[in-house]
């Protein structure tokens, strides 16, 4: 009698009780399950000890594989580990940098998504006979057409970053925890006796050790500019606009006669980055918050996960940031497959570089990049 093989399935596990339990519930409901660790790039080892000094990718450290190769031997089953620094470099983090020195503000978890987890990651799965890839993403997948939904616990919902899928790569993806919310997750890791219940959470950026200003400070270069008011006039220097982004207050060096003026005039309220003219190298900023709210926005590099463009216009609820609050919005197309978002109220610091995100009800319609 022949051997009905077992459906494979490849989880990236990171060490940590989401990837850990993904593979613990694959496990348990029969799948033949492989694991994957995938290392990613990290900076240069330096001298100076107050920098990056022995620095390691927070995704991927020789203790995060420790803790993953652990919960392999316990599940009993194979464990891999990928190399992935030179591709990570060039996708993820040469792409973060370059979007900084354009004056953006990316979000690179978005591409690593798209790029390395479900891009490098899936073709390398499916050529090692998988039918299947799983993370510890908080999201669900609705096998009508291939939904993406929202994961069931909404304060650990991961969606927002995987506005880039298509249906090609859901067809092969599963999210074995999308269905439980954190406190359940945690639950189950103590249940399947893995030892990853006290890992802490990181919401950083895994591969900045300290600060986004100390590490554009090692990878991009100072160039000088003059920051001024939204009239006009100069009220400080700025090293370089990369270290700003829309919306910020804190860190900005004002100084001189101008600067003394307006403060007095305005009882010492903070001042907020309002925009960058790359052009002249210029910052703007402005002590009227509300300067900072817009009601409308163009984005870029639109993805529909169904494949298909809906019809236009189209009412949906945006999310202009992770964690931002959902708000209805209009699309309305424009030309070279761009469109507009226009919102039902204004929202605060609408930043170039960033994902808007659409969604209906639970289901993620599609994303692009706000320009």
């Amino acid at each position: 009698m022949k051997k009905i093989r077992k459906e494979r399935v490849v989880v990236a596990m990171s060490g940590g009780v989401d990837s850990s339990v993904a593979a613990a519930l694959l496990k348990r409901d029969g799948f033949d399950v492989v694991g994957v660790f995938m290392k990613f790039w990290k900076p240069r080892i330096d001298t100076d000890k107050t920098d990056l000094y022995g620095f390691e990718n927070r995704c991927c450290s020789a203790e995060a594989e420790k803790r993953a190769r652990k919960v392999a031997e316990i599940l009993d089953i194979p464990f891999y580990v990928f190399n992935f620094e030179k591709e990570f470099k060039k996708k993820v983090v040469d792409y973060f940098l370059a979007e900084y020195r354009a004056g953006r503000t990316p979000n690179p978890c978005v591409v690593c998504n798209k790029e390395i987890k479900f891009g490098l990651l899936f073709k390398k799965a499916l050529s090692l006979d998988a039918d299947y890839i799983a993370t510890g993403h908080y999201a669900r997948i609705q096998e009508t057409k291939y939904k993406l939904l929202k994961g069931k616990d909404k304060n650990k919902d991961q969606s927002y970053f995987l506005w880039k899928l298509n249906q090609k790569m859901l067809e092969k993806i599963l999210f074995p925890v999308g269905d439980y919310t954190k406190t359940e997750v945690r639950k189950l890791a103590k249940k399947f006796k893995l030892p990853v219940l006290n890992i802490p959470e990181s919401q950083e950026i895994c591969f900045v050790q300290t600060t986004i200003s100390n590490f554009f400070k090692k990878y991009l270069k100072t160039k000088l500019g003059k920051i001024v008011d939204k009239e006009g006039e100069t009220i400080g220097k700025h090293l370089g606009l990369h270290f700003y982004t829309i919306g910020q207050r804190r860190g900005i060096e004002l100084s001189g006669p101008a600067f003394a003026r307006l403060w007095r005039a305005s009882a010492g309220k903070p001042f907020y980055v309002l925009d960058k003219d790359l052009k002249k190298n210029v910052l703007i900023v402005t002590k009227n918050e509300k300067d900072l709210y817009k009601k409308e926005l163009i984005a870029k590099n639109v993805n529909w996960v169904s494949g298909k463009e809906p019809k236009m216009p189209l009412k949906v609820k945006a999310r202009i940031r992770y964690r931002h609050s959902e708000v209805s919005a209009t699309i309305k197309k424009q030309k070279n497959g761009r469109i507009k978002v226009v919102f039902s109220r204004a929202q605060r610091a609408v930043t170039p570089g960033q994902s808007v995100v659409f969604y209906k009800g639970q289901e993620l319609l599609g994303g692009g990049m706000i320009i």
